[in-house]
């Protein structure tokens, strides 16, 4: 494989559609569809231009086509790119793919054609895995929190902080230099204000990872509670729909049951599990024992209490059940239409929801408490948020290489030691945009990506 060969890729979906786009990438990109191409010489179009013609294999017509240039340097990989628009017949696509094979370009590699812009300069490695999570995107701020990334803000911060870090990294090793005479080329007071700048402002992005993981991957919801506390119901009026089987039966729901909604911009996938209980029933205790393993794994837990049989002693033991699997949960008392008074008044302290799923009834304030429980609000444009747990492992550790400089200098430790806890920091730091990169890194981003992207 190499970077200079011409790649070629469907760059729509799959299957019968209207109209497919094929890319075509690489120096020879131009002139290899123009050798196939009945209408104008394309080797002599301006670029960003579209020409109406047909594809031709020797007399053959495989199709009429738009053929749109875009002359090196001016695309998004920064070489000479042709996008083929046919009609979307998956025959189609497939005869023009191995024409243009025939002729001398490869098929891409998944990523490929991010790879070449990344490669080429165009754009660096976070707003490359950007471009990836806007393809990826299943809400509005899941999209804003992409674009924001790949406009570049935080890739210009981090290179900023880079710099600055680099210059006092310069000064200290040319000490290294003038060891002898002992001078000072880097005053340590300006560099420990500096690096508690940096610390401050990193410390505000690894602290948005957990709101930027939420709006990129969703929350995984899990509803819980005893048999015939009412899960599968309000699974049902949550989506507004009957996905879930409801029974008076004990036990009706023995494996989980998902399906996703978007609540304030923030995709939940709410899981109906098998009411938890002792049972001897062998089929009934694997989904209970499933229960309990998502319970764990899940990054909420709305657990349901019937309060037309619960006590408030049994509601108590259940909450301190609750607690210990230390993943955050709502109190949702279900059944209010059939619930003691007393019991809602000794209740009201707890931090309860009441609602009745069968009737539909307070939906919203239970809706209300879920958002209001996972922190996150609408991303607006110019938001910086980390959404990538890449960046934020190696946020973390370039926040552990500056605390282990301003540690070494509260010690009196040597300019060298200084200086290779600097350039750890940089190297981290260098990781994320891709000043620093190795083979593995980018075929372990890339990889990811889709065929045509």
């Amino acid at each position: 494989m190499s970077l200079h060969d011409t790649i070629v890729a469907l760059a729509t979906a799959q299957g019968v559609s209207a109209i497919a786009v094929i890319r075509l990438s690489g120096t020879d990109a131009i002139s290899l569809v123009n050798s196939v191409f009945r209408g104008k010489d394309l080797n002599n179009q301006p670029t960003q231009t579209a020409h109406f013609g047909y594809i031709t294999d020797e007399e053959n017509v495989i199709d009429e086509v738009v053929v749109t240039l875009f002359r090196q340097p001016h695309s998004f990989t920064r070489e000479n790119i042709a996008e083929v628009s046919c009609h979307g017949s998956p025959v189609v696509v497939k005869q023009l793919i191995k024409l243009f094979l025939k002729h001398g370009a490869r098929l891409a590699e998944p990523g490929e054609f991010t790879k070449r812009a990344f490669l080429n300069g165009r754009i660096d490695l976070a707003q490359a895995e950007a471009v990836a999570d806007i393809i990826n995107a299943e809400t509005d701020n899941a999209r804003q929190a992409a674009i924001n990334q790949m406009r570049g803000g935080f890739s210009k911060e981090i290179n900023h902080l880079r710099e600055e870090l680099i210059h006092f990294a310069s000064l200290i090793e040319l000490e290294l230099d003038f060891g002898e005479e002992d001078v000072e080329f880097a005053k340590r007071e300006d560099l420990k204000e500096l690096i508690l700048r940096i610390q401050s402002y990193i410390r505000v992005l690894i602290d948005s990872f957990d709101a930027g993981n939420v709006i990129k991957n969703g929350v995984p919801t899990v509803i819980a509670g005893k048999p015939n506390a009412g899960k599968s119901t309000l699974l049902n009026a949550l989506l507004n729909e009957e996905k879930a089987i409801v029974s008076d039966i004990p036990g009706t729901t023995r494996d989980a049951i998902e399906d996703e909604i978007i609540l304030g911009g923030i995709n939940f996938r709410f899981v109906d599990t098998a009411g938890l209980r002792e049972t001897e029933d062998v089929i009934e205790a694997i989904g209970v024992e499933r229960t309990r393993e998502r319970m764990k794994k899940a990054s909420l837990i709305i657990y349901l209490f019937d309060l037309s049989s619960a006590k408030l002693e049994e509601i108590e033991a259940e909450e301190k059940q609750l607690r210990e699997i230390n993943v955050p949960y709502i109190k949702a008392g279900n059944k209010i239409d059939k619930a003691d008074p007393q019991l809602l008044k000794n209740l009201e302290r707890h931090d309860f929801v009441f609602i009745s799923a069968s009737q539909k009834n307070n939906l919203q304030a239970l809706k209300d408490k879920i958002l209001s429980t996972v922190h996150v609000q609408s991303v607006k444009t110019g938001d910086v948020l980390v959404t990538n747990l890449r960046h934020f492992q190696n946020l973390t550790l370039t926040q552990e290489s500056l605390q282990r400089v301003l540690d070494g200098m509260k010690q009196g430790t040597t300019g060298d030691f200084l200086a290779m806890d600097i350039r750890q920091a940089l190297h981290y730091l260098g990781e994320i945009t891709g000043s620093i990169t190795t083979e593995d890194l980018l075929e372990n981003i890339f990889s990811r990506f889709c065929i045509g992207k």
